[in-house]
């Protein structure tokens, strides 16, 4: 059983090293230190962590707020093309009166 057992200890040893060589266990840790210090802890804390090591991208309230301005978007542009259709009738009445 350890000679299986121990194939999986040296890739596991292996992938923390190379973690740790990139500076990956570091910025983990940072992040959750500041995280730890924080006095009023924020209410979604793989966001605050995922902020802290510099994600770009928008955090949930601002996806909320974009999804709802595409929708009110959405909304006036099927509005700005039935507008359209119907000045396009009232101007084919028009043209073809004259």
């Amino acid at each position: 059983m350890t000679s299986t057992y121990r194939p999986n200890e040296s890739k596991r040893e292996e992938f923390r090293r190379y973690l740790e060589k990139g500076g990956v266990v570091d910025s983990i840790t940072r992040a959750l230190v500041a995280l730890y210090e924080e006095a009023e802890k924020p209410h979604n804390a793989s966001e605050f962590v995922r902020r802290y090591m510099g994600a770009t991208g928008p955090d949930t309230a601002e996806m909320e707020t974009i999804k709802n301005e595409l929708m009110v978007t959405r909304e006036k542009y099927e509005e700005l093309l039935r507008e359209n259709e119907t000045l396009k009738e009232k101007l084919q009445k028009y043209e073809g009166g004259q």
